[in-house]
């Protein structure tokens, strides 16, 4: 059914990307390039140590500043060695053949499910080091993630790159590297879906209800809802090139495959979570500051 919706739309002159006026830089000086990109990790790592710093105030936090301010080192670490592993490994193999190429961050190339695993390790290790929950220091890194995501499509979007497969609905576009034909602009879909979306959710949930106490609830809803809405937004994306055969073959991306474990993971750990009695305040705040 997706499939079918991704290739239908009533006919109509499509939106020629280059039109819009977008680079990739937002400045450059000498050889220097700000990169829209680059910009997307930064912001979006200074917001969530921000966030995590206002939410550790709040009432139930399992965790003090000084823990936030290793997460914020370790996290970032793990972000960026895990993503660019897990894209030499899932995506692009080819890097291993010159192992100096998988070192290269400024040509591109990052996963997703790589920067989760990294970001996974990088917790355990916070975690266990300050004597900590390790699902509950989950629920709170959960919900600063999806506004990383929304910055990151925003930024393939201005680079007009990762387009959407061909269309012609209203909104199709016409990117450069593409050719001629008119695409889905799957990046503002990811935006949407695995950034504004999930962020809004799990904003709510933090701040308006007491989901901080049941401890998985907050990252089960975010793995659930970044499982499901990446799996959806896979009908719409190109499949990376190397990657067309393989897709072809087994009926769904390479995203997708991946991205069933961490459906049925975010659905275990949700159904955990609300099964399971609520931590209380003070049992939260002991855990803040542990002997």
């Amino acid at each position: 059914m997706l499939s079918l919706l991704a290739a239908s739309g009533g006919a109509a002159d499509p939106i020629y990307w280059s039109d819009l006026g977008l680079s990739p830089y937002l400045f450059e000086i000498g050889g220097f390039q700000l990169r829209y990109y680059s910009l997307a990790y930064l912001l979006g790592v200074v917001f969530a140590y921000w966030h995590l710093s206002k939410m550790i105030k709040a009432p139930g936090a399992p965790m003090a500043q000084r823990h936030a301010d290793d997460l914020f080192f370790y996290c970032t670490l793990g972000v960026i060695i895990g993503g660019r592993l897990g894209y030499s490994i899932f995506y692009q193999p080819d890097l291993w053949s010159n192992p100096l190429d998988v070192l290269k961050l400024w040509e591109g190339g990052m996963s997703f499910h790589g920067g989760l695993i990294g970001v996974l390790i990088a917790i355990a290790w916070v975690s266990r080091g300050g004597n900590l929950s390790f699902l509950r220091v989950c629920d709170y890194i959960a919900v600063n993630v999806p506004m990383g995501m929304l910055l990151g499509r925003l930024a393939n979007f201005n680079n007009g790159e990762l387009w959407g497969r061909v269309s012609d609905v209203p909104w199709a576009m016409v990117f450069p590297r593409a050719g001629e034909v008119a695409r889905h602009p799957s990046q503002l879909y990811q935006a949407g879906l695995e950034g504004l979306a999930l962020l809004i959710i799990l904003m709510l949930l933090f701040w308006k209800t007491r989901a901080r106490y049941r401890p998985g609830l907050l990252v089960g809803v975010f793995t659930l809802g970044m499982g499901l809405a990446r799996f959806i937004n896979e009908f719409f994306r190109e499949p990376d090139a190397q990657l067309a055969d393989f897709a072809a073959r087994t009926g769904l991306s390479m995203g997708q495959w991946l991205t069933i474990p961490l459906i049925l993971i975010g659905l275990i750990v949700t159904i955990y979570a609300v099964t399971r009695k609520p931590v209380g305040t003070g049992a939260a705040s002991a855990a803040a500051n542990p002997a």
